[in-house]
Parts: C-alpha cells; structure tokens; sequence
C-alpha cells in the first residue's frame, strides 16, 4: 500500500533542505504546513530560544481512526550534521545519495518522510490508527537539544518510535549513557630557545595524560575518546594552556564511572609529576576538570509492548527484525528517561556523518511497511 513514487519525491525534497543543528526554520516551516494538511493539530515548543535555534521542536497530534484511545508517539529529528548547505539529493540505481560534497540528510530525514509516508497510506486506505502524537526535534546532532527541553508535560503517550538509527531491519532497545568531558591543563610560558627550563608545557603535561589513558574500545560494554585538542601560541613558546574535549560511554553506569574517573585520574597524575623547581620555587601544572552528563542509559525491556507489537508487525510482513541494541545516543535516551517506553528503529540510512552517506529505495520502503503495520497493530481499543 505504500505510495513508493511519493515516499521517494517526499524524501528528496525533506533531503534538499539545508537544516544544520541550529538551523532548522525553514525545513520546520515546511514540516507544519505539510502535518497541518494531512489533519493534524501542530503546534511549536519554546524551547528554540533557549537553545539559541531558529525552531523549537514540532508536535503534531492527530486525532485516532477507529484505533482506540492509547497514544503513540512517533519521532525523528529535523537537524543535520555539516557539510549540509547546498545538497542535492540524486537517485540513482535506487539509491540516494548527495550530488555533493555534502551530506545527503538521510540522518534523519528518512525517518520523517517514513512517518508522513505511513500517516499517507492509513489516511487514503481507511485503515484504523490511535491517537498519534509525532514530535519532530531540533538540535539532536549537536547534544539530543531539542528533547532535552521538550515539556514531557505536555505529552500523553507513554510509548511509540523513535526512528533514527542506522541499518535496516533492526531496532535498538538497549543504548548507551554517555559523559562529554573538558580537561584544560594550565602550565607556564617561557621561551622556547633562550629560557625552556623556566616554563612548564601544558601540551607535553596533556600528552603525557593522554598516553597514559585507555582509549578506544576499553571493554564490551565502554569506550572512550579524546578527540578534540587546542592550545599554544608559537613555535617559540613553551605553551601555557591547553584545552581537551573527550568522551565516554558505555552500556553500564557503573563501568562509564570507572572510566570517567580514570581519564581524570590520568590527568591528575599527569600535572603532579610535572612539578619543577623554578628560582627557586617548586612549581607545577594546574588542571581544570568538568564532566557533563551527555545523555542516560537506554534499556527497554526484551518483552516491552512496544517490541511485541513491532515483532508482531514484522511477522505478518514476513520481514526480518533484529531486536539488539547502537552504540549511539538518540532522543530515544531521553524518551525512555522520561519515563515514555521508546524503542529506536533503523531507517535504512548508512555512512551517515559523512559525505559517503546513502540510503536504498528499497530500505527506505520496507521500514515504511513496517512502521505502517506497527502503527495499526497500536491501535488498541
């Protein structure tokens, strides 16, 4: 029952509007229009100028088709990654891809155009569906923004989707926690030439922490990462102050702890062996530590109504369903947190974050047949 022509043409023109984290007005202009003319009620949160985007998070209610009174929810997000002005979405061979050196928008574009798709195909098939609540957020790229600020108040479903994550024919109900870290390591200026051994760099003191932090994968459930670093001046100058933006995440609160604490640990360390005498003072680094929970751990339970119902519709579409877990947070975390039971289900978008990102027709198609399934299978009188 799935309109494939208008699912494609809905896709590519969601795809052509440029909306970076921060950015989202126009395509959010669209998005009301296009939810208002398929009967539902929409309105726009205030959480855009708290966040400092053009938008705040869209929440489009429809009312139920013979489908009972439970609310589901839908969701996605309407931001992008960078590069993103200027795409072009090109289809080829049944594949999207961008014409550029942008990203396509796949992520999470698709999962919008699938859940207008889905509303589509119940509409003009007279086919029964509750009361819908789809929330489409702002921001989610740059920190989950837009459902962190959200008025769970002002919701009432306690379950649905969130469609956003990479793949096809799985959906996620475990996600990790994660913790954003600031390191900035403080040392002493001194030239570079005529007077190295009165300075202290803040660089080596950084490096020499880093070396000593495990990184990477630590173990099945945790990983950690420095990825960003800034610091020094010249050549000529023993630096100063660097500054290190890193992560950890992991599967387990207790083991993301543990992590977090060790690379603090390492920095500790690092700026204690770094102390000199200096005319005659014994002097050493100083460091700054901040860490700011990202996003909490997502566990939806293996036999949640929400995957028994997703199971159910992949059964009667003879479609594979891997029920398993992303290494990646989504605005499912904060669903989930907020005491709402969201599983997150892949679109079919791949290489997403990067210009080599693509989707396949086909993908994109059978996750709208199983949404739509799933969405009737919901409505429960």
């Amino acid at each position: 029952m799935i309109n494939i022509d208008r699912l494609c043409v809905e896709f590519s023109r969601l795809a052509a509007i440029a909306s970076p984290s921060f950015h989202e007005g126009e395509i959010s202009r669209y998005l009301q229009q296009r939810f208002k003319a398929l009967g539902a009620d929409v309105v726009v949160d205030a959480c855009g100028a708290k966040i400092g985007s053009e938008s705040g998070n869209i929440i489009a209610r429809f009312p139920s088709r013979d489908g009972g009174s439970e609310v589901l929810l839908l969701s996605a997000h309407m931001d992008t990654v960078s590069p993103a002005q200027g795409v072009e979405p090109i289809l080829n061979d049944g594949v999207f891809r961008s014409a550029g050196a942008t990203i396509l928008g796949a992520d999470d574009k698709s999962g919008i155009a699938q859940i207008i798709e889905a509303i589509e195909t119940l509409h003009e098939n007279d086919l029964p569906y509750p009361p819908l609540e789809v929330v489409v957020t702002v921001c989610e790229e740059v920190g989950l923004l837009g459902a962190k600020h959200l008025d769970y108040t002002s919701l009432k479903a306690r379950r649905g989707l969130v469609l956003d994550t990479s793949g096809v024919g799985m959906v996620a109900r475990k996600a990790p926690c994660a913790n954003k870290l600031r390191f900035v390591v403080e040392g002493l200026e001194a030239h570079a030439g005529l007077d190295p051994e009165h300075g202290i760099s803040a660089i080596q003191v950084a490096a020499q922490a880093i070396a000593q932090m495990k990184l990477g994968r630590i173990d099945g459930e945790t990983t950690a990462n420095i990825g960003v670093i800034n610091g020094g001046q010249a050549t000529n100058i023993i630096p100063r102050m660097v500054q290190m933006m890193g992560e950890a995440r992991s599967f387990d609160a207790e083991r993301l702890q543990r992590q977090t604490e060790h690379m603090q640990q390492c920095l500790h360390d690092a700026v204690e062996a770094s102390e000199v005498e200096i005319r005659g003072q014994r002097i050493r680094a100083k460091v700054q530590l901040e860490v700011m929970a990202d996003y909490p751990l997502m566990n939806v339970a293996p036999e949640a109504v929400v995957l028994q119902r997703l199971r159910q519709a992949a059964a009667d579409l003879d479609q594979r369903l891997e029920v398993g877990k992303s290494g990646g947070g989504s605005d499912a975390n904060v669903f989930n947190q907020q005491g709402i039971e969201i599983a997150n289900l892949a679109t079919g978008m791949q290489q997403v974050h990067s210009v080599d990102e693509f989707i396949r027709v086909d993908d994109l198609v059978s996750v709208c047949r199983l949404l739509t399934e799933f969405i009737q299978l919901s409505a429960v009188k």
